[in-house]
Formats: structure tokens, C-alpha cells, sequence
């Protein structure tokens, strides 16, 4: 139903609802200075159907989680180290941005299907973990989807979107 087998029950074992690794920093050395660790059912098949799981995120002073969404999922984050900028942006037409600073142990809360991010606003290290309202929440990186679809997407389309030189969007689109 899900894309996910159900296990038989009889032969189903501990392993299949455990999982080590949320302890484990993650390599935030790469362009954007993050790392997120899942525990979703691809890491722990127990959870098919149950609708939950979760993720650690890892951010270097100053990194990002970049502009994505979870097409499945509402989540809830909370902040074990670190200062951490938070946001949301609302649906069309208002497009509001909601966001806030957030310190050890504040909680926020993304909506379903919203673009979201957060930033190490810091010089220490950030950890967040989130818990997701889905097996299986799914995650769309913005810039990602858009600039590195495969094919491309018409330069002269994004760039009309965009309003920017079709120019600009080539470049972006050569990176990804």
C-alpha cells in the first residue's frame, strides 16, 4: 500500500524496531555545513504504518538545513546544542515567512507540505532532533528539485520565474 512489505508477525524480531546511530555526529564538511541522520522505515521497517519517525540534524556554525519540504509529514523539532534560526514560509497567496531563533530545548513545529529550513545562527556546533508524522515523510529539497531535475527545466522557464538572466539560471543548473 505504501511501497513498504508488511512482515509476517511471526517472524518479525527486535532488530526490526531498533535502530543505533542518533548518538552519531554527523559529516557536516560539505558545501552547505549539515548532515541529517534518518530513523525512518527504511531504517527500521517496525514502523511501517505506524506514521512516526524521526531524524537528527547536524549543522556546522553557520550551515543549513536548506529550503525543503516533506510532502508526507508535520514536524516537530527540538534543539539538544546549539542556537538555531527556524522558518517557514506560509502558502500562496500570502507567502509569509514565520520564524524565530530558537536556544537548547525550545520546540517548533513545521507544518505539512511547507517550506521549511534552519540555520546555525552560532560559532558552536547545532544538534535538533525532529520527530515526522510519517513512516516514510519523504523530503524535497527546493533548490535541488529545481536547478537539478533531470532533464533540466527550461532555462528560459525558470529564468521568466525567477526573473532573472537565463544566463544565471545555466550557471546554477551546471552545479547541480
Amino acid at each position: 500500500m505504501n511501497g513498504f512489505a508488511c512482515k509476517n508477525p511471526a517472524t518479525v524480531q527486535a532488530k526490526d524496531f531498533s535502530f543505533t546511530g542518533l548518538h552519531i555526529p554527523g559529516n557536516t564538511r560539505n558545501a552547505i555545513g549539515s548532515a541529517v541522520t534518518a530513523a525512518t522505515v527504511t531504517q527500521i521497517p517496525g514502523l511501517n504504518t505506524l506514521g512516526i519517525s524521526m531524524v537528527r540534524i547536524d549543522l556546522a556554525p553557520w550551515g543549513i538545513n536548506p529550503p525543503h519540504t516533506h510532502p508526507r509529514a508535520t514536524e516537530i523539532l527540538t534543539v539538544i546544542e546549539g542556537s538555531l534560526e527556524v522558518g517557514f514560509v506560509t502558502s500562496n497567496p500570502d507567502n509569509r515567512l514565520i520564524s524565530k531563533i530558537l536556544q537548547k530545548g525550545d520546540v517548533f513545529v513545521f507544518p505539512i507540505g511547507l517550506i521549511h529550513y534552519q540555520r546555525n545562527v552560532g560559532n558552536g556546533n547545532v544538534v535538533a532532533i525532529a520527530a515526522l508524522s510519517s513512516q516514510n515523510p519523504g523530503v524535497i529539497t527546493i533548490a535541488n528539485s529545481i536547478f537539478g531535475s533531470k532533464p533540466d527545466i527550461s532555462a528560459d522557464i525558470l529564468a521568466k520565474a525567477f526573473q532573472v538572466d537565463k544566463s544565471i539560471v545555466q550557471q546554477i543548473q551546471w552545479r547541480f
